[in-house]
Parts: C-alpha cells; structure tokens; sequence
C-alpha cells in the first residue's frame, strides 16, 4: 500500500504543482504570468494577476507538499480548493474532458480527498516527521474544507458579465485550468 500512495502522490501532485507553474511562466507550455491572468479574466474572475499567482502559487504548493507527504491533510485542502474552483469553471461544459468538461478537475479532487483520508504512506516526509496518523477529524476537515474554500473562492471572485444588473451577477466561463 505505501508504494501506491508514493505513486500516487508524485503523480498527482507534481501534475497540479505543473498546473500552477503553467498559470505563472511560460514553462511547461504555459503562457506567462499575463497569458494566466487573461485566463481568468476570460473565465469571468476578478484579480486578473492576483488571482493568476494565489491560484498558481496555491496549485504549485499543494501539488509539491502532495508529492513530498508533507501536511497532507493541509496540501490536499488546498488541491481540493484551487481543482475545485477549476471545476466550477467547466462545470456548464458538462463531465467529460474531451468536451472540456469537470473530469479531471473532479479526479484531482478525489485523488486529494483520499489521501487526506488514507495519509501518505510510509514513504512521505509526514512519516519521517512523526506527524501520522492525522487525527479522523483532521483529515474530514480536509476533505470538507477543500472544496468548500473553492466555491466560495469562485463565488467572492467572480466578475458579473457584461451587462448584468443583478446583484452579483452570473457568468458562464471556460477553460480556467
């Protein structure tokens, strides 16, 4: 079982940490700090390159701590939020990824909610710190907290469409991971 979770969590982990560096640089077929924060001024957010660096800067830190097994109950709170806020942007496109729907949002938050459940594994830095096992409550917290800080990250920076003269607006976007 510790081999998986080391798989798992290096797999996982270094691909939301890409995800992030893709928001902030031009490397791993990224567009530069100006190219994420277009990115989610397109996908109706406020911030523009606030916004593009929390959000790189949250993928890169969760997906590293994922990797390493370290406070993975922590990490995999904020993987949840940021795939979940991702989520939230594909959601109208529907579930499949060739549609650029939700999936693979979705399964980055399951894969985070899991290991924040099951821990990381012998092979983690968690282990070699003495920090497992995480107390059961810490771990629900996690997987609750996640995708919780996610909507309401979604619904504090979302930027009404053009147009719109409700309060707070609606928009349909695309595309935000």
């Amino acid at each position: 079982m510790d081999n998986g979770l080391l798989v798992l969590r290096l797999v996982v982990g270094l691909l939301v940490a890409g995800h992030g560096v893709q928001k902030v640089s031009f490397r791993l077929g990224g567009d530069g700090l100006a190219g994420g924060a277009e990115e989610f001024r397109r996908d109706g957010f406020r911030g523009g390159r606030l916004t593009a660096v929390a959000a790189g800067a949250g993928q890169i830190g969760s997906g590293l701590f994922l990797a390493a097994g370290l406070l993975t109950p922590l990490a995999a709170t904020a993987a949840m939020g940021v795939m979940t806020v991702a989520g939230t942007v594909k959601w109208h496109k529907g579930l499949w990824v060739q549609n650029d729907g939700y999936e693979y949002p979705l399964v980055l938050v399951a894969v985070a909610a899991a290991l924040a459940l099951t821990g990381p594994g012998h092979w983690s830095l968690d282990h070699v710190l003495g920090t497992v096992p995480w107390p059961l409550w810490v771990s629900l917290a996690a997987v609750v907290l996640g995708p919780a800080s996610g909507l309401v990250t979604r619904t504090v920076l979302r930027r009404p469409a053009a147009g719109d003269t409700t309060k707070g607006g609606t928009r349909h976007a695309h595309a935000a991971d």
